[in-house]
This record gives structure tokens, sequence and C-alpha cells, in this order.
């Protein structure tokens, strides 16, 4: 039998150094969703971009007549649209939990990269402070549990992977024997399938 190449009916427009960006292309790494990936520089973008979505901003993901444009509505959409395996519990108070912990980080941890990748001087110097302590602070909740807050890889992982990711390239240094649980947790999540797939061109320069 001959196999047929199907055209994706999913479109991604993607920021190959954005944290967002990456986060749901973790998702569709993870999950082998076939898409046809666009790698968009935020400075030159398709004029078709701004017919699309009303905040021309970047990530979208267009699937058939769906337009998304908010990173973690992208990424439930996505754990409920193809549901193997499952990036969030079954059950609904581990799964509020977790979408608080997918809160907590757009809250904290979020502003402080976007500043990070915005600003430089004083304002950075802050934002790196703050993420350092902020992560370092994190760091025992992996010695009990294998992925951030839970025995499986999911949503929260998603998004707090990225942000590690970036740590080297925002010249943010960790202690590693202080927090070896952290460090052990992040070069297993960094040898993932879904995650190595996830990385673009850019994002693999940043370590």
């Amino acid at each position: 039998m001959g196999v047929v190449t199907k055209r994706s009916s999913m479109t991604y427009f993607s920021d190959g150094s954005d944290h967002y960006s990456h986060r749901v292309r973790i998702v569709l790494a993870e999950k082998g969703v076939t898409v046809d990936l666009l790698d968009i520089n935020p400075n030159n973008k398709p004029e078709e971009l701004a017919d699309l979505n009303p905040y021309n901003s970047l990530p979208t993901l267009l699937d058939r007549d769906l337009v998304l444009y908010e990173s973690k509505v992208m990424m439930e959409y996505l754990d409920e649209r193809f549901p193997h395996p499952p990036l969030l519990p079954v059950y609904p108070v581990a799964r509020a939990q977790s979408r608080l912990w997918l809160h907590r980080i757009e809250r904290e941890w979020s502003p402080l990269v976007d500043t990070l990748v915005s600003e430089e001087g004083k304002k950075a110097d802050k934002a790196r402070k703050e993420l350092r302590e902020s992560i370092i602070g994190v760091a025992p909740i992996f010695t009990d549990r294998p992925f951030f807050m839970s025995d499986e890889f999911s949503l929260v992982d998603c998004c707090v992977l990225p942000i590690l990711w970036r740590l080297p390239h925002f010249g943010i240094e960790l202690p590693e024997k202080q927090i070896k649980p952290l460090i052990d947790y992040m070069e297993r999540s960094f040898d993932r399938e879904g995650f190595l797939e996830s990385l673009s061109e850019a994002e693999k320069e940043m370590r």
C-alpha cells in the first residue's frame, strides 16, 4: 500500500524563541499531533495572521474554522481534542489543582520571563533574581513526585519546562547541589522525546 500524506487540518503560528509558543509545541509533540508548524518572526508577521487573530499575536492555532490565540486555551483544547496521553488529571479536584498551578506560573513566573526578554539593566536584574529565588523555592516538591506536583507529565510541566530551558539564556545559574531533585527533573524532562521534538532552531541554541 502506498502511503498517502494527508495535509494537516491544523496550522500553528509559532515564535521560535517565545516560551508561550514553546509550551503549546510541547503539547503538540507529546500528543503526536500532525500540524503545519509555521516558525514566524514576530517582527515580520504574515498578513494572514492579522486576518485570523484580532490581536495579531503569537502563538495562534488554527484548526479548520477554529482560531485560538491564548496559549493556555490552546493547551486545554488540544488535551480535550486528542485525549491520549492525557495531560490533565481525570478527577475534578486534581484537575482544579493543576489549573491553579498553571494560573500561578502565569501570574508569578511568566511576567518575570517577559521582563527578561524585553528589558535590560536594573529591571532585568531584579526579574532575574526573583525568578531564580522562586525556582529554587519550588525545588523540594520534586523530592516526592517525578513531575510538577504530579506523578504524570502534565500541562503544568509544559508551562514550566520552557522557562527552565531558558535559564542559561537569561544568565540564571542554579545551585545544583542544593536543589538536586529539581536538576534531576530538568534532565529527565529535557530528555523526553516530546520535549526534544518541540524545540525550535532558536531554542536549541539557548543551551
